[in-house]
């Protein structure tokens, strides 16, 4: 499995807030809700987002946005449209003035707005808890980024508005599905265009060596790497790997390491059936006495605090 993958498997949506939005203008909505993720697709009409960190975009139909936790925003009929509604933690909406909008602004199932013929409709789809989006996708995305029409072809998103608006067994069940497969389809898009050939990651990616210690790495954490074996896998001394993966990534290549397989294991951490000795074993730690070590003092509390932390955000 290549990094890549590593990150678009993470997704797994539990109950996710699933919404179509129809808005006429004058509209404009704060978002202070604090998603791990969401999703903002353009079905019709046009909306701006405006976010905290300066960036701005611009969706058209087709085109899709995705925010990260944390980061607040603006998603307006246009970038002068002063804030009308506020959606604040576990999607409380609000006028400015404190009152409750959410019954007042129901327009069906699943269906919110201030006009059921509204030439705006746009899909919203939020993970709601931070253990159904994996940590190491979290830290690799920025807090805003998007897709345009132009880039990307697919039924997913005809077929989310459709599903959205249907009332049926399981539908839940389904729409967290739909979610997943949208999520992982612009993502693949965005990783794939030359936005990110920038990135320190992406360039550490495509380097000689640093590229295939890191290939070593994550296809492999729970080997028992020392400098000496990857340096003799990648084929230079060890002096040489590790001035090159200081060079490029920035530390030490089995600093790295350590990170990844806490990432790793912050991750597993959170799954039902994970105990911390089955996610040491599989994360390349001893014991789980020597995976709570390195977690404490990495990370600066234990693999228990971390899970408690992580399900009550949920």
């Amino acid at each position: 499995m290549d990094e890549f993958s590593g990150l678009l498997e993470g997704p797994r949506a539990r109950g996710a807030f699933a919404l179509r939005g129809l808005l006429a203008s004058p509209w404009s909505l704060r978002v202070e809700a604090d998603s791990p993720l969401t999703v903002i697709a353009m079905v019709r009409g046009e909306c701006h987002i405006s976010h905290d960190n300066g960036e701005q975009v611009t969706l058209g139909p087709g085109d899709v946005a995705i925010t990260r936790a944390p980061g607040h925003y603006i998603i307006a009929d246009g970038e002068a449209t002063q804030p009308t509604i506020y959606i604040h933690p576990g999607q409380d909406c609000r006028s400015p003035d404190g009152r409750s909008l959410s019954e007042e602004m129901k327009l069906g199932v699943r269906t919110w707005g201030n006009d059921a013929r509204a030439s705006t409709l746009m899909l919203i789809g939020s993970y709601e808890s931070m253990a159904d989006v994996s940590e190491r996708l979290r830290g690799a995305l920025p807090p805003l980024l998007w897709v345009k029409s132009e880039d990307w072809e697919s039924p997913l998103l005809a077929l989310l508005n459709d599903e959205m608006a249907r009332d049926a067994p399981g539908q839940a069940a389904v729409l967290d599905r739909l979610l997943d497969m949208l999520l992982i389809a612009i993502l693949r898009t965005w990783f794939s265009t030359k936005k990110i050939q920038d990135a320190p990651w992406y360039q550490a990616k495509g380097d000689k060596v640093v590229g295939r210690t890191l290939k070593l790495i994550h296809q492999n954490p729970a080997h028992p790497w020392t400098l000496a074996s990857l340096s003799a896998k990648a084929g230079v001394s060890r002096a040489a790997l590790a001035k090159r993966f200081n060079e490029v990534v920035g530390e030490s290549p089995m600093a790295f390491l350590t990170q990844w397989r806490l990432a790793l294991a912050a991750d597993l951490l959170c799954e039902p059936d994970e105990t911390v000795g089955t996610v040491a074993e599989r994360v390349g730690y001893s014991s789980p006495y020597a995976l709570s070590s390195a977690f404490k003092r990495v990370r600066g509390v234990s693999p228990q605090e971390h899970r408690l932390r992580t399900l009550a955000a949920s």
